[in-house]
């Protein structure tokens, strides 16, 4: 058996026994595997690795975008699907531009929205061992200054 099949099988156990958080942690991190290699494949003027990384990060995206359940918060959900609307854009728009700088705003983008989804992995975790209440209305978050200033902004803050 090669390295390849071992690797294959490796990743095929782990996303079929993955919790739907862990699962979605996966889909982040190979989105920003393949949009550094389309990036990379741009400053090369490797067109063939940058269509590449570039069409797989777009298909990650629109698979990010378009699981995110409203059932909690659809308003939340709507503006989610927007930041993942908007990283769809910028993929393509790089694409067609040959432009690596709109490729570093989206691995910005889903480098932020990876760590604060380990935060989120982490507060689960631990309101799993119960060393956590759970989060309810009765324990809200911090208010910013803004959220008083737009009262139909939300504001959202997780500490460890």
């Amino acid at each position: 058996m090669s390295q390849n099949a071992n690797v294959n099988a490796y990743l095929r156990t782990k996303v079929l026994t993955a919790p739907p958080e862990e699962l979605r942690l996966l889909l982040l991190d190979g989105a920003i595997k393949f949009a550094v290699q389309g990036r990379d494949g741009l400053v090369a003027k490797n067109f063939e690795m940058s269509f590449n990384g570039i069409s797989q990060c777009r298909d990650i995206v629109v698979e990010l975008m378009t699981t995110i359940a409203p059932t909690v918060d659809a308003g939340l959900a709507a503006k989610v699907r927007g930041v993942f609307s908007f990283l769809f854009t910028e993929l393509t728009e790089a694409s067609l531009e040959k432009n690596p700088a709109r490729l570093d705003k989206v691995i910005d983008i889903l480098q932020y929205e990876r760590e604060t989804w380990v935060l989120a992995m982490q507060k689960i975790a631990q309101e799993r061992a119960g060393t956590l209440g759970p989060i309810t209305p009765a324990n809200p978050a911090p208010v910013s200054p803004s959220s008083t200033q737009n009262p139909g902004r939300v504001s959202v803050s997780l500490s460890a």
